[in-house]
């Protein structure tokens, strides 16, 4: 039987392998898709808390993660326009060789 550990286990896992991916990555589509990672561990982990608790307000773990997929959704949306805005006036997405807000 599953347990809230082995929920929590996968998700931390999840999260540290997320954070080295966006951490490790010059591509910037690389560390957009670190950063989904991370927020997906969090949907696992709220949603773990939300299946094993016994009180009245266990809907509350099922709404953090729609919200959390909204905002993953806006955020993915305004990072690849970016990231094409980017491609088209540098033509290249790797993050060290980004300067546009030198002077």
């Amino acid at each position: 039987m599953l347990t809230l550990e082995h929920f929590l286990t996968v998700g931390a896992l999840l999260f540290c392998l997320g954070l080295v991916i966006a951490l490790s990555k010059r591509n910037a589509i690389g560390v957009l898709m670190g950063i989904e990672l991370m927020l997906n561990s969090v949907n696992l982990t709220l949603i773990a808390f939300s299946r094993f608790s016994d009180g009245p307000a266990e809907i509350a773990g099922h709404a953090f993660v729609a919200f959390i997929i909204t905002v993953a959704a806006a955020e993915a949306a305004v990072a690849l326009a970016l990231a094409v805005a980017v491609y088209r006036s540098r033509q290249t997405v790797e993050v060290d060789q980004l300067d546009l807000l030198k002077l």
